[in-house]
C-alpha cells in the first residue's frame, strides 16, 4: 500500500505516474497480440505436393482490453490496474491450386452433412399442415 499523498502536486504526479503505467502496459498487451495478427494467422504456409499446392485458411481474432484508476481523497490512496488479451483460431477450409486454377474447399461439420438433409424433409411435411392451419376452418370448402 503506498502512502497518500501530501501536497496537490504530489497528488497530479501520482496520477500521472499511474496514467503512464497503465499506458505502457496496454501499449505492451496490443504490442504481443498485434504482433501476432498477421496474414499467417488467417493462411498457413503452402504445402505443396506435385502439382498441387493447398493453402490453409483459418478466422483468426484477437482482443484486448486493461485500465487503471486511483482514487484519493479523505487520507485514503487506492491505486490499482490490470489488463489482458486472448487469440482464437478456428480452420476454415483450404484453397487448393492445380494446374493454374485456385479452388475454396471449405470444411464443414461432420454433423452438417446429416441435420441440413433431415431439416429439409421435416420442412417439407410441415409446410402442408401449416398452410392448412393459416386457412382456418372458416376457408375449407367441404
Amino acid at each position: 500500500m503506498t502512502t497518500p499523498p501530501r501536497t496537490p502536486q504530489d497528488a497530479v504526479k501520482a496520477a500521472g505516474a499511474s496514467t503512464e503505467a497503465a499506458t505502457r502496459l496496454l501499449e505492451r498487451v496490443a504490442a504481443r497480440l498485434g504482433g501476432r495478427a498477421a496474414v499467417s494467422a488467417v493462411f498457413g504456409e503452402p504445402v505443396v505436393r506435385e502439382d498441387v499446392t493447398v493453402i490453409p485458411v483459418a478466422s483468426a481474432r484477437f482482443g484486448f482490453g486493461g485500465g487503471a484508476t486511483q482514487e484519493d481523497g479523505d487520507g485514503k490512496s487506492n491505486e490499482g490496474g490490470g489488463g489482458g488479451g486472448g487469440a482464437t483460431a478456428r480452420p476454415l477450409g483450404f484453397i487448393e491450386i492445380s494446374k493454374g486454377t485456385a479452388v475454396y474447399r471449405p470444411i464443414r461439420p461432420p454433423w452438417a452433412d446429416a441435420v441440413i438433409p433431415v431439416a429439409l424433409l421435416l420442412a417439407a411435411v410441415a409446410a402442408p399442415r401449416a398452410a392448412r392451419a393459416f386457412a382456418g376452418p372458416g376457408r375449407r370448402k367441404i
